[in-house]
């Protein structure tokens, strides 16, 4: 699953993407959280309808990503579908901590036939 960590300073580029396919794409939260914060709401925004968001969740155990154990409550995975071929998107997580704390991160993603 293509990683987007809370480091970056301007929308990575996650890649390509099949207008048929149905893919998971994780933001990583944990760096920019305090040892005891949690993710406690988040949504998710794409820059177009054409795009479909069918889910997206707040990980219930740590999991490691990228060689890296990420803590309970840091990541938002979210599942994409659909998409016009020869277009970018930018899909935007916005989250709430249990500290109050609101931030927002995005990434790109270009849908193509593959």
């Amino acid at each position: 699953m293509p990683t987007y960590p809370s480091n970056k300073a301007v929308p990575a580029a996650m890649g390509f993407k099949d207008p048929q396919a149905i893919l998971d794409y994780a933001f990583l939260w944990q760096d920019w959280l305090a040892a005891d914060e949690t993710i406690t709401a988040h949504t998710i925004t794409p820059s177009a309808a054409t795009i479909t968001v069918d889910s997206s969740s707040v990980n219930a155990a740590a999991v490691t990503l990228d060689s890296v154990e990420q803590k309970i409550g840091s990541v938002v995975t979210v599942w994409l579908s659909a998409g016009t071929a020869d277009t970018i998107y930018v899909i935007s997580c916005r989250v709430t901590t249990s500290a109050g704390r609101v931030d927002e991160r995005s990434f790109k993603l270009i849908v193509r036939d593959r």
